[in-house]
């Protein structure tokens, strides 16, 4: 076709600009939502990485057990159980004070009375030294709590990513049997 024809027919049809085809708006790949990196080292074709890819994420999943897209939930999971756990440790040690008041003023009121016929002055001593250390064992409980909380959170986080590594490598090792080339 000669030039100018061709300059006319693009005038014709609108397009005054450079020609280029406009590419649709290009996916992440399931490699890269992992974070995974992968080079098609034998030429391999998007279409055929992609379903390469596919099936390398079917055997390791199905060889390591793990699904990393549900890993997030299995850990966001053990976070709120050990969040409701420390709940009910405070809901427990709430208005320990009162009661060890209570039972402080009882033993002190029997001292009292044996020691000095003075059931008053026992009781009071008694429920004083009860609240101390009662909110002293409250305390320690709730710090108990919280520390244990931090360590099954922890314990989740190490677990989850441990978990994810391993899918990594299996996942990898599929990809370079079918010849690509893969880090994470």
């Amino acid at each position: 076709m000669n030039k100018i024809l061709f300059s006319g027919l693009l005038l014709a049809a609108g397009l005054t600009g450079p020609v280029s085809a406009q590419e649709p708006a290009q996916q992440k790949s399931l490699a890269s939502t992992l974070n995974v990196y992968v080079f098609p080292s034998a030429g391999q074709a998007a279409d055929q990485q992609s379903k390469d890819e596919a099936e390398c994420f079917q055997w390791a999943t199905t060889n390591t057990g793990v699904d990393p897209f549900n890993l997030s939930k299995e850990t966001a999971a053990a976070e709120q159980q050990a969040q409701a756990q420390q709940q009910q440790t405070q809901q427990a040690t709430q208005g320990a004070g009162a009661k060890g008041a209570v039972k402080g003023a009882a033993a002190g009121a029997l001292i009292g009375e044996i020691a000095s016929d003075d059931a008053g002055e026992g009781a009071a001593w008694g429920a004083a030294a009860g609240a101390v250390a009662a909110r002293r064992r409250g305390r320690a409980a709730q710090q108990q709590a919280t520390q244990q909380t931090e360590q099954q959170v922890q314990q989740a986080e190490a677990t989850e990513a441990e978990k994810r590594s391993n899918f990594n490598k299996a996942f990898s090792v599929c990809l370079e049997g079918k010849k690509y080339l893969v880090k994470f």
